[in-house]
């Protein structure tokens, strides 16, 4: 949806993209499959992240460079961060600071929104069945 200035000229950012409102729930709508993270956002070298999880298969790994925040907006989830489990419930987030080992589980499906930087590989230092390339995440 376009944005307008008080004389109808359409706004533009200073790359000269246009500026636009993103509703989270029709961006959820869009995603029909677990453990896989789409960008709905971008801003300063950091994306703005959302993905549906269930399970735990997820494994533990950490992120060396990059803390990450974890948002619930729907369901509820466990954060196992080292040592300690961390319920989070709609509406909660969490910044798992770097280097820290962590895996998130959902034992029904859950909706996160997660804030991390652009080069973040979802599976931090592990490489499996669930680690994506970065550079091929899908945008919404």
């Amino acid at each position: 949806m376009p944005c307008y200035d008080r004389n109808g000229r359409r706004i533009r950012r200073h790359n000269h993209s246009i500026m636009e409102k993103v509703n989270i729930a029709e961006k959820l709508k869009q995603i029909h499959d677990l453990w896989h993270p789409r960008i709905v956002g971008e801003l300063n070298g950091q994306q703005i992240r959302l993905v549906k999880i269930r399970g735990d298969e997820f494994e533990f790994h950490r992120h060396e460079e990059e803390d990450e925040m974890f948002m619930v907006i729907k369901g509820t989830i466990v954060l196992e961060v080292e040592e300690q489990q961390i319920p989070l419930r709609e509406g909660d987030f969490f910044i798992v600071p770097r280097g820290t080992l962590h895996r998130p589980v959902a034992m029904e499906e859950a909706h996160l929104l997660m804030f991390v930087t652009a080069k973040n590989v979802n599976t931090g230092n592990v490489t499996n069945r669930f680690t994506l390339d970065t550079g091929s995440l899908e945008k919404l």
